[in-house]
Order: structure tokens, then C-alpha cells, then sequence
């Protein structure tokens, strides 16, 4: 049965709001049970499962706060979406591997997710602008 556009937007709605709240547990619960969360570029790889996906937001929330999603453009298909947004916040912690600071950051994300039949998303995928986190959290941007 596939999905309207309304159902992913307020599935995906429901995950960026707890991501907004460091909520950990409720991101989870918006994943399946084995879900394939894949964060291009990440030395872990994709991992499987919530509890694969645990350590990921764990650390996201430690290292970035007061963010908000800004949806730019998203394409719809059976079951999945794209969203291009812009992530805003700041950086108290090393997001990436880099050291925030407190700095304020801004940087563009694309996720490509795909959703079970339940609603819940059965994949993440998601592309970082790394190149514009690096620019603004860089040793030189700082002084």
C-alpha cells in the first residue's frame, strides 16, 4: 500500500521534531525495527536496526543544538521521498570531528528516505555539506 505524500511528510515532520529536541528515543521510534540508517561518509558505514542507529544521534545531539530544518525542495515517489533541507543551529560540540565552539552553523542536507508500509521509515539516507561545516568551523573561520 503506498503512502501519500501528506503520511511521509508527517512521519518525516515527526522525526526532524524529535531530532529538534535531541530526543533520541523518539527518533528511534520512527525507525523500523530493521531499519538501514546510512550517513554517507561516516566511518561506521550504514549500520541496521535502531540500536544501530543509537550512537549516531547520541552524538549528533552532543555535538550540535537549537537546530531547525529548513524543507527547500522534496520529490515524492511510491513509499520514499527526498528532502533537501538546511539544517541551522550551533556547534558546542565536535560535529564531524571539527570543533564547534558555540559558533553558530548552517549547512544543507539531503536525505533520501524510504518508508514501510507502516509508515515508519525504512531507510535513511543521508548527504551532509561537509565542505560548508568544515569552511565555517575551520581554525581560520574562528579568528
Amino acid at each position: 500500500m503506498a503512502l501519500t505524500h501528506e503520511q511521509m511528510d508527517r512521519k518525516l515532520a515527526e522525526h526532524f521534531g524529535f531530532e529538534a529536541n535531541d530526543d533520541v528515543e523518539g527518533v528511534l521510534g520512527t525507525l523500523t525495527a530493521d531499519v538501514e540508517h546510512d550517513i554517507v561518509g561516516a566511518p561506521t558505514g550504514p549500520t541496521y536496526g535502531p540500536e544501530g542507529a543509537r550512537g549516531f544521534y547520541e552524538a549528533l545531539f552532543a555535538d550540535l543544538s537549537d537546530g531547525s530544518f529548513e524543507t527547500r525542495r522534496r520529490l515524492y515517489g511510491e513509499n520514499f521521498l527526498v528532502d533537501d533541507s538546511l539544517w541551522r543551529g550551533r556547534a558546542p560540540g565536535k560535529p564531524f570531528g571539527i570543533d564547534g565552539q558555540d559558533r553558530p552553523l548552517a549547512f544543507r542536507l539531503l536525505h533520501v528516505l524510504e518508508f514501510a508500509d507502516s509508515g515508519e521509515i525504512r531507510r535513511e539516507n543521508v548527504w551532509i555539506d561537509l565542505a560548508a561545516i568544515l569552511q565555517q568551523l575551520s581554525p581560520a573561520s574562528a579568528a
